[in-house]
Order: C-alpha cells, then sequence, then structure tokens
C-alpha cells in the first residue's frame, strides 16, 4: 500500500510540474478578469490550491487505510 502513495505523491507532483511550466501556464496569461482580478494569478492560486487538496487528500487517506 505504501508504494501506491508514493506513486500517487509523485504523478500529483509531475502534473503539478507540468501545470505550472510555460506550455500550459502560457494558456491563463490573458487580459480577462474573474470577479475584478485578473486570471493570471486567479488561475495560479486556483491550480496551487488543487494540488496541496490533492496531496493532503492523498495523504489522509493513506492513514485512513492503515
Amino acid at each position: 500500500m505504501r508504494g501506491l502513495v508514493a506513486q500517487r505523491l509523485l504523478a500529483l507532483f509531475f502534473g503539478g510540474v507540468l501545470l505550472l511550466n510555460f506550455p500550459l501556464l502560457a494558456l491563463w496569461d490573458r487580459d480577462a478578469t474573474v470577479f475584478g482580478l485578473p486570471l493570471f494569478p486567479c488561475a495560479l492560486f486556483a491550480v496551487w490550491a488543487v494540488l496541496i487538496g490533492l496531496t493532503a487528500w492523498i495523504v489522509e487517506r493513506r492513514r485512513d487505510d492503515e
């Protein structure tokens, strides 16, 4: 079971690297707003928050399975 958690965290890490790297990050660089805030910082914050939430879910799920 421990190996599965490590694999999920590693996949999440590489997914985060891809999402926060140039080619995909450039998709959000537009002159648009979300509730009056620029789209780019909102997208960065949303991706960051989702990555933290998924990391916490994976780690906490591991503790529940023991």
